[in-house]
């Protein structure tokens, strides 16, 4: 077959085996010409408009490639990206050297591997942590990123996420978009990618519909669009596809929210598939323990409950016990909540959240949640125990308990890791915010090589096309660590463009 279109439709009317496997389908679908005359032709095109898609189009700028295209099937850029935590893990950077955080990328990657179970693909892993100073950098200095604070997430060894001033991952892609318009790099929004164009083997472009309209998905007029060097998947991964993540974990039902935008459903992933292309660790989904029932989507519970893992404390209501290590990993609280069956509660003195929350919240985000019944203050922890209902006589057991591991900096119970500006909670008021899981992250994607070429399951690479992102696996294995996802987007969506660039 010379010249093929591979079709979405094809795939979507497939069992919903098909849709689950990881190693190259059975399903062929019907050959279909290349078009004669194409829409548009240009160098380099990118699916995607996030963190891995702006970070490649600017990298191809930068490199010289000016004809590049970013095309994206929502009305507006940026995906889960642009409402994330606002931060990128980094590790020995200029700021946490000021605040005497002692880390490195051997650091890094170790806390990579031991999140991920050791089946993370190590060269992957080593690039993300490599190159996360770098990345901080040039973000830094050639896009206008504006970093206030490095605070902690759950299963690193130290303090390495890097804040932006606006507390949400709009700090990173405003700039980059502000930087794509300036350079006059196209971002085309409402056009869904439907098919790959194959020709003699090799990825030469994508059948497309502009004007789609998400909802409607007949909607939209069919257009072709050529690339010359390349066609980049930044398109991420499928935590609101229902049917695509129960053939990989069958728990995952839609009972259980996403904090994903509405058009993470992973097409693309399966479109890859399509032309062979292999995939590993896709039954590795990421549930987000940080989330709050008393609102939808990633919300703004996060950005209280993080930066409080290791000052604060996170009992059972039901019982006024701790249940599980408050700096674990992602994987280990939310399974432990789940676990449960009902919602967890985390809790802290006004002292470490004053100090601590507001490295990543503003104060207008915080009193948006205290209005919303995200996080409730309480005058002492006899009130917090009766609007809660939980048995006071326990909860106060659990906390004198705890307050005396943080003055140690020593938890014999569950090895929290504790930090030199923990204070006990000891005196209201007490802030406190109520925790259930929601699909998070997929870690389990296209399998790539360290160029970011997609291989087939023959280990071999399909031309013309990369990927990078969400959409890939291999890098976090398990469990993602916060903030990596961040760097693996950026550093693999710019390794892309060097990839695409050097194409002859």
């Amino acid at each position: 077959m010379s010249n093929m279109i591979l079709s979405r439709r094809t795939l979507l009317g497939a069992s919903m085996c098909v849709a689950g496997l990881t190693m190259v389908p059975a399903v062929v679908t019907a050959a279909v010409k290349a078009p004669k005359k194409w829409n548009q032709t240009v160098d380099f095109l990118i699916i995607g408009s996030g963190f891995t898609g702006l970070a490649a189009a600017l990298e191809s700028y930068y490199l010289g490639m000016k004809n590049v295209m970013v095309v994206e099937k929502m009305p507006t850029i940026g995906g889960n990206s642009i409402i994330n935590g606002g931060a990128v893990a980094a590790a020995g950077t200029d700021m946490q050297a000021k605040e005497g955080i002692k880390d490195s990328p051997d650091l890094m990657y170790q806390d990579i591997l031991k999140a991920g179970g050791h089946i993370n693909h190590p060269e992957l892993a080593r690039t993300i942590a490599d190159q996360s100073v770098e990345n901080y950098e040039w973000l830094r200095d050639k896009i206008g990123v504006k970093f206030v604070s490095v605070y902690y997430h759950g299963g690193h060894s130290v303090k390495r996420s890097h804040g932006v001033k606006e507390h949400s991952g709009a700090g990173f892609i405003n700039p980059m978009y502000k930087k794509c318009k300036e350079f006059g790099i196209p971002v085309k929004t409402r056009t869904i990618v439907d098919d790959f164009v194959v020709e003699d083997g090799k990825v030469t472009g994508v059948k497309v519909r502009f004007n789609y309209r998400h909802g409607k998905e007949n909607s939209g007029k069919v257009g072709y669009i050529k690339a010359n060097k390349g066609v980049l998947i930044a398109s991420g991964g499928f935590s609101q596809n229902v049917k695509m993540r129960m053939t990989h974990d069958p728990r995952l039902t839609d009972k259980f929210g996403s904090t994903n935008h509405p058009g993470a459903t992973g097409e693309m992933i399966q479109q890859a598939q399509m032309l062979g292309a292999n995939t590993l660790h896709m039954d590795w989904i990421q549930m987000g323990p940080w989330t709050s029932p008393d609102e939808n989507g990633f919300g703004l519970g996060p950005l209280f409950v993080e930066p409080l893992v290791g000052f604060g404390v996170m009992i059972d209501p039901a019982t006024g016990k701790r249940f599980i290590k408050e700096t674990g990993n992602r994987k280990v609280r939310a399974d432990a909540i789940v676990a449960m069956g009902h919602p967890a509660l985390i809790y802290g003195c006004e002292q470490n959240v004053k100090t601590q929350v507001s490295k990543n919240m503003s104060p207008e985000q915080f009193e948006r949640a205290m209005k919303n019944g995200v996080i409730r203050k309480f005058n002492t922890l006899k009130e917090m125990a009766d609007f809660y209902k939980i048995p006071y006589d326990q909860l106060k057991a659990t906390n004198d308990k705890m307050n005396g591991y943080i003055k140690a900096k020593k938890d014999p119970d569950f090895d929290c890791q504790f930090f030199a500006d923990s204070v006990p909670n000891d005196k209201g008021p007490f802030y406190a915010c109520r925790l259930w899981p929601r699909v998070h992250h997929t870690m389990g994607g296209l399998e790539i090589n360290q160029k970011a070429q997609v291989l087939d399951a023959h280990g071999n690479v399909i031309p013309g096309l990369l990927a990078a992102g969400e959409a890939t696996g291999g890098v976090h294995g398990m469990v993602r660590l916060g903030t990596v996802a961040v760097a693996d987007c950026m550093i693999f969506g710019r390794i892309a463009a060097r990839t695409a660039y050097a194409t002859k």
